[in-house]
């Protein structure tokens, strides 16, 4: 850390209070090879921090953590943006985005095609929610499930079906209403708000990219 901190004309900033905020104060005298991916991160995390920058550029930060690993980074990060610093983050986890970011540009062929924050860009992209339960006791298929009107496609899951709609709530009554109809016992019934892995394939497409 002082290496890299003379390569800055600032002073090292506060090393003792940063090992201590990145939990690596027990480790200051260890080789850098005998550490854990974890704790690797996050020496890159004081070395970028050594000058006291006000932007900072992560790059596929937790990329190889475990997912305990992970969660503390996000914990990190979050500390370091309360600080008042603005952090740009390449991330290929649909779900650290929604949960770090203030705003999110999706890439696609090199191109930035949406850039909004999440919660802009669930609710505005048409991402669809899905209504998912089992039907017990009586054999039931996909098609009879289509003339609901509040459901845009059905697709058959293991041991039940998916509804795939704009709005979840109607799409519950109209299910209810039809299983009731048709005698049919509706089981294991759970809804799937739409979220930014969601935006992620409305936006770039469900084929598989080579």
């Amino acid at each position: 850390m002082k290496l890299f901190a003379s390569l800055y004309r600032r002073p090292l900033y506060n090393p003792e209070g940063l090992l201590r905020t990145l939990s690596l104060e027990d480790k200051a005298d260890s080789r850098f090879r005998t550490l854990s991916g974890g704790q690797k991160q996050r020496v890159a995390i004081a070395l970028s921090l050594v000058n006291d920058p006000s932007l900072l550029f992560f790059d596929e930060l937790t990329t190889g953590l475990d997912p305990q690993a992970r969660r503390n980074m996000w914990e990190l990060v979050r500390e370091i943006q309360g600080q008042g610093k603005t952090i740009f983050l390449t991330t290929h986890y649909m779900e650290e985005a929604e949960e770090l970011c203030d705003r999110v540009g999706v890439i696609d062929y090199g191109k930035v095609i949406a850039l909004d924050p999440p919660r802009n860009l669930v609710r505005n992209l048409g991402a669809e929610s899905k209504v998912l339960f089992s039907v017990e006791g009586k054999e039931a298929t996909a098609a009879g499930f289509n003339g609901l009107s509040a459901v845009n496609r059905v697709e058959e899951a293991e041991g039940g079906f998916v509804l795939y709609t704009r709005d979840d709530s109607v799409a519950l009554q109209e299910l209810l209403r039809f299983a009731d109809a048709q005698k049919l016992r509706i089981g294991n019934i759970r809804t799937e708000l739409p979220n930014m892995d969601d935006v992620f394939l409305t936006l770039t497409g469900r084929e598989l990219r080579e």
